[in-house]
């Protein structure tokens, strides 16, 4: 299972902070970032993450194309609603993306510990329940 992690520059603290108090769980899967949040939850955390391009420089994007190929599981995203960015456009074509394929996402910090928690009890382990029964 893969989990892309998505912070804008108001909530990479609250990312890091999230991670740190769930490396345990997170430690299990593979996990993706759009560059300045992986950098910096990597630094703080010791987690292995695969960073992209920066968000505003086409990380989204990046994660999408993804997320369209079946390669990403989960998105955490911690958005900051109260401060438009210019590539909002991206982030709101990355979260149609997820409805699509139906993959679980989480824009704030409540919506993540719920998803985490369920990871962490094996109810998020669609796909791999999917892939076992068409084999």
């Amino acid at each position: 299972m893969t989990i892309a992690l998505i912070a804008h520059d108001a909530k990479k603290e609250l990312m890091t902070q999230f991670c740190i108090a769930y490396c345990g769980i997170l430690s299990k899967y593979d996990l993706v970032a759009t560059g300045t949040t992986g950098k910096t939850v990597a630094e703080a955390t010791g987690l292995n993450i695969t960073s992209f391009l920066s968000g505003s420089q086409g990380g989204s994007q990046q994660i999408a194309s993804r997320i369209g190929c079946d390669e990403i599981d989960m998105l955490l995203m911690f958005r900051n609603p109260l401060n438009p960015k210019p590539h909002e456009p991206d982030e709101q074509a990355l979260l149609r993306l997820c409805d699509v394929h139906n993959i679980p996402v989480a824009t704030n910090i409540a919506t993540a510990e719920i998803l985490i928690h369920g990871l962490e009890r094996g109810d998020l382990d669609w796909r791999e329940i999917v892939k076992s029964n068409n084999n």
